[in-house]
């Protein structure tokens, strides 16, 4: 039997303050099972086996390269509305984060599979969230663009500089609060 401690937002609210952490770099709370369940809360009609997969290689890309894989995951829910991309990327873009979308003549980039634009999705979070060099081989085509590298250490950073939406910070932190809402009591 698997033992770990999962802290729930109640504990965390406790720990951290109001808010859940709200760090782009560091360990993210939940395992692939808690953020597969909290995904399929909110699009149960979504292909369960891909979202399977790409929680686990959230949790997979974000600890190699040291980012909250909480905050990414959820980043890439706001981003594709729960994978229904309703917006200017598709599917088969395998763009989860919607790097490089920014109008109809510009939909973003497109990455060969899932593993790549979430190591691109993860690799950008990173020059948000810190100074430190990466970890693997540079995927991401808009990494040199966050200047100066480390500008937005918390998500509420991300607001007015990854996206124009000056609610965009709230609107993760708010996902983050739903996601520990939920889990299981620490075992």
């Amino acid at each position: 039997m698997k033992l770990f401690t999962v802290i729930c937002f109640s504990s965390a609210t406790a720990l951290f303050g109001l808010n859940p952490p709200v760090l782009i770099m560091g360990n993210g709370l939940m395992d692939s099972d808690e953020l597969y369940s909290f995904f399929m809360d909110n699009n149960p009609d979504a292909d369960e086996q891909r979202v399977v997969r790409l929680a686990g290689l959230y949790i997979s890309e974000c600890s190699f390269e040291g980012v909250n894989s909480d905050v990414a995951f959820v980043q890439m829910c706001l981003e594709t509305g729960f994978l229904r991309f309703e917006g200017l990327v598709s599917s088969e873009m395998n763009n989860f984060c919607g790097l490089g979308a920014v109008g109809p003549g510009q939909p973003g980039h497109s990455f060969p599979d899932e593993r790549t634009g979430i190591r691109a999705h993860v690799q950008h979070l990173k020059a948000y969230g810190s100074s430190d060099p990466l970890n693997g081989e540079l995927v991401d085509p808009r990494f040199h663009y966050v200047t100066p590298r480390g500008k937005a250490p918390g998500i509420l950073g991300l607001a007015g500089t990854w996206a124009a939406d000056r609610l965009y910070g709230e609107k993760l932190t708010d996902l983050l609060e739903r996601l520990y809402q939920n889990c299981p009591a620490v075992q």
